[in-house]
């Protein structure tokens, strides 16, 4: 049987990295959860000054956040040039679109700084996925979706005790409302292990299990085109490219919506956070 031939990182088997081909005696190399592990850049794994490709690609998402903001509204003007009008249209559709919607403009205005970072960082981890020689969505790391979700929790949990104090914030928790009788203390279980435990859960893993699940079927498309270009395979190759770029074009839609449910959701735990409980 032909071995595939990989690089340094045996782990890790990459379209471009092996000769195996259909016909040739060898197997699908295909996508696994190695196609998500990555050697360090400098550094050892576990040591304090590890830091891989994902951490890379984080850093300078958020570098080229604050220079794309900056430049755009540095020197902002009455009559916006290009730069401004799109930071502006990006700064309105989260501002009006998801904040104001959910949470109106009296309440929502102080969280809208939050909330378009938030936008913002998550829909560049994502589509790092398409960019050349980046192509790997950082978000499909579920670290980095439990942050921001942990994130979002903490502002969350905060709002909620300081606007009900500590009874009222554990009865806006739980769903407390008299008028439920005698199954009052069962929905007040559910809520409470639904708010404070489930919620920040799926809130996560709802975006890491897309942009993981996104990856892997772009990784299989792509090494699948080129395993099948051999012989009669070339054929097979063809279809698998167009779907290669079928799915990159569903991912830029996917990643754009997945960034824009995570601030909905964000949004919509703070709006019930902020409202009177009975």
């Amino acid at each position: 049987m032909k071995e595939p031939a990989v690089s340094a990182d045996p782990t890790q088997v990459l379209a471009f990295e092996t000769d195996c081909h259909i016909f040739d005696g060898c197997g699908f190399p295909g996508p696994g959860l190695h196609s998500f592990l990555f050697e360090p850049l400098w550094g050892e794994a576990g040591s304090s000054a590890y830091f891989n490709k994902p951490m890379l690609l984080a850093l300078l998402g958020s570098v080229i956040i604050v220079a794309f903001f900056w430049a755009a509204f540095g020197k902002a003007k009455m009559v916006p040039g290009k730069l401004q009008m799109v930071a502006e249209a990006g700064y309105d559709f989260v501002r009006r679109g998801i904040v104001y919607e959910t949470l109106g403009k009296k309440e929502g205005e102080k969280y809208v700084p939050f909330m378009v970072s938030l936008f913002f960082f998550v829909w560049i981890l994502n589509v790092w996925s398409i960019v050349p020689v980046a192509q790997f969505p950082v978000t499909s790391i579920i670290a980095y979706p439990a942050i921001l979700a942990l994130m979002v929790y903490l502002v969350w949990m905060s709002v909620t005790f300081k606007r009900h104090g500590f009874v009222g914030g554990l009865k806006n928790l739980t769903g407390y409302d008299k008028s439920l009788g005698g199954v009052l203390p069962l929905i007040m279980v559910i809520e409470f292990f639904s708010n404070v435990l489930v919620r920040p859960f799926t809130h996560a893993v709802r975006l890491f299990a897309n942009m993981f699940a996104g990856h892997t079927l772009l990784l299989l498309f792509t090494i699948a085109s080129w395993y099948l270009l051999n012989g009669i395979g070339i054929a097979y190759a063809g279809v698998s490219f167009v779907m290669v770029i079928v799915m990159t074009a569903f991912e830029l839609f996917i990643q754009a919506v997945q960034a824009y449910v995570f601030v909905l959701l964000a949004c919509s735990f703070i709006q019930g956070a902020l409202a009177e409980h009975h």
